[in-house]
């Protein structure tokens, strides 16, 4: 499926808010916009508890124009309050059935932040059927240990600046006088090395279905 040349594969990037996904896997995104895929982003929150939410969507519809971003999903819900119901589900679910992806991006369940881990937890029981779902790394995450890497030395300038998009976000990191660009740098180039290349972007797989 993933490799089968000429087969153009729906992409679905999960977040659990505005600017989440760009430090997690905007390399990536980049590369399979590049390669003619279709991208949607699914956001769970529109971010309001660290910002105007308002900026923040415009925010995150800038930085998706480098996905060439076919929609982005708002499902609505309370940033740091991010449900783990049924409901919550269900409308993972009504996107998973709309998007049909062959392929999903999502944030890696053992986190600081509840409306990751609850995001994670989602996602494993809305992609039940999906063949190909990888978890991505943030800031807050904890316990990774990524099993796939995907070389962005060529597309770590353009995930620089799609995080420069949230421009109301950049020196939010609260870890010393780092902005969000050195800790996205800085994870590139260790996981490029873990990689044996110049910068990646580390995945732990759920699933990830190839072939020859």
């Amino acid at each position: 499926m993933l490799g089968a040349a000429g087969r153009k594969l729906s992409v679905l990037a999960i977040s659990p808010h505005p600017d989440d996904l760009e430090i997690g896997c905007a390399g990536t995104l980049i590369q399979l916009a590049k390669a003619g895929h279709e991208v949607h982003l699914a956001m769970m929150t529109s971010g309001e508890a660290g910002g105007d939410p308002d900026l923040r969507r415009k925010e995150q519809e800038t930085a998706a124009t480098l996905y060439k971003t076919k929609k982005i999903h708002w499902l609505g819900f309370e940033d740091t309050r991010v449900p783990l119901t049924k409901q919550s589900i269900d409308a993972l679910d009504a996107v998973m059935k709309l998007v049909k992806p062959d392929l999903v991006f999502a944030p890696w369940g053992d986190d600081t932040h509840q409306d990751h881990r609850n995001t994670s937890s989602q996602v494993r029981s809305a992609t039940r059927y999906t063949q190909n779902v990888l978890f991505y790394e943030v800031p807050s995450t904890i316990e990774f240990q990524p099993d796939v890497f995907v070389d962005i030395t060529k597309t770590l300038a353009g995930k620089v600046w799609a995080l420069k998009a949230h421009r109301s976000q950049v020196h939010k990191v609260n870890v010393a006088e780092l902005s969000i660009l050195d800790c996205a740098r800085s994870m590139a180039h260790f996981r490029g090395y873990q990689g044996r290349v110049e910068a990646a972007e580390g995945f732990k797989a759920l699933r990830l279905r190839l072939s020859f």
